[in-house]
């Protein structure tokens, strides 16, 4: 056989290809030196990506993949690349802080030699037990595409192994820490937290919502979390419901977001969560110090303890019908509003 001329390197049979592009970078694509039907000679194009083509022509060549062409760590970098792009900026942010945990781990593992032990072995060295599990669940997805990619036919390591125990929150926000927050808050947190715990929505979904969302006397909600769509109802029998009261007066006030937000700071931009968080956090501080000049150490304790994201259980623990609730929230399982977010003691009579 005459000397490879191309990437020499390279597999038997595998070829590089390389091109100057007219931005000056030099553009490499790897081929298959095999043959048509017809016996004649054929490039067949495996990709740019170097470990990719390797395992490709691993499967025209019907060998094993070599190890270093299947560390996770290819696997890794190509759903950095080609998935990762693909999601809310928030949860990027979430999976790269994944990531960062479970790449010094498992970098330089053969994906074929990943077992359930190793998968377990991990969530109990973690000294986070929660971003134990987020984590896990992130290497998961990560497999599962692997196994799409080409890069193994094994099962997921990740199945079956059991997750940390997790406890969920159950802070309710009761009528007094409610009352001092919202006394000590400025007029855009107090709108806030009102239009939050009317809608019962997540503190994204209240900040976006908009003048353009009302639509004959509803308002229209798509959840950033789940894409649920919701219409909540501004008005009954042509009285405005509590909601209904809220939004038209947020319509009334003089000053208005020129994009339509109907929460919005004091000079009109749209509120961000950053925004919102560190005024409902002076808040909080400032209805928390007036609680302890008055000596109610309890009380300051429990505003203390408030979050913005207890609005939303409130809002679902205050209302008479589970199903109602689930409704509003947008879940599809009723339970996950009773075991989550129905927060507040069943109110029972006494023996006498």
């Amino acid at each position: 056989m005459r000397p490879k001329t191309s990437g020499r390197k390279l597999p038997p049979r595998m070829l590089a290809r390389k091109k100057k592009l007219k931005s000056g970078a030099i553009w490499t694509g790897y081929y298959y030196n095999g043959r048509d039907e017809d016996g004649k000679r054929k490039e067949i194009p495996l990709g740019t990506d170097l470990h990719a083509a390797i395992r490709k022509w691993a499967e025209l060549e019907c060998k094993e993949v070599p190890p270093d062409a299947s560390l996770m760590k290819y696997a890794f970098d190509q759903y950095e690349r080609d998935i990762l792009p693909k999601k809310a900026p928030s949860t990027q942010r979430e999976n790269r802080l994944c990531l960062s945990q479970l790449r010094p781990v498992f970098d330089s593992a053969p994906i074929e030699a990943i077992r359930p032990q190793d998968v377990a072995r991990y969530r109990d060295a973690r000294s986070a037990p929660v971003r134990a599990n987020r984590e896990i669940a992130l290497l998961s997805h990560v497999f599962n595409m692997a196994r799409e990619w080409g890069f193994t036919k094994r099962d997921n390591p990740c199945r079956g192994v059991r997750k940390n125990r997790e406890a969920p929150r159950d802070y309710y926000a009761e009528a007094d820490v409610w009352d001092a927050v919202h006394a000590a808050a400025g007029q855009v947190v107090r709108d806030a937290m009102d239009l939050s715990y009317l809608s019962g929505q997540r503190p994204a979904d209240v900040l976006k919502m908009s003048k353009h969302d009302i639509r004959n006397n509803e308002l229209h909600v798509r959840q950033n979390k789940t894409r649920h769509v919701l219409r909540i109802r501004l008005y009954v029998d042509g009285q405005p419901t509590e909601l209904g009261a809220c939004v038209d007066r947020l319509l009334a006030r003089p000053l208005q977001s020129m994009s339509g937000e109907l929460i919005c700071a004091e000079r009109g931009q749209p509120l961000t969560m950053k925004m919102l968080r560190d005024r409902f956090e002076a808040a909080r501080e400032a209805a928390a110090k007036g609680a302890d000049k008055a000596r109610k150490v309890d009380l300051a304790k429990r505003v203390r303890a408030f979050q913005f994201r207890d609005i939303r259980p409130k809002a679902a623990s205050e209302m008479t019908s589970l199903d109602d609730a689930s409704s509003l929230l947008g879940h599809t399982d009723k339970q996950i509003t009773k075991r989550v977010y129905r927060r507040a003691g069943e109110v029972v009579k006494p023996t006498k």
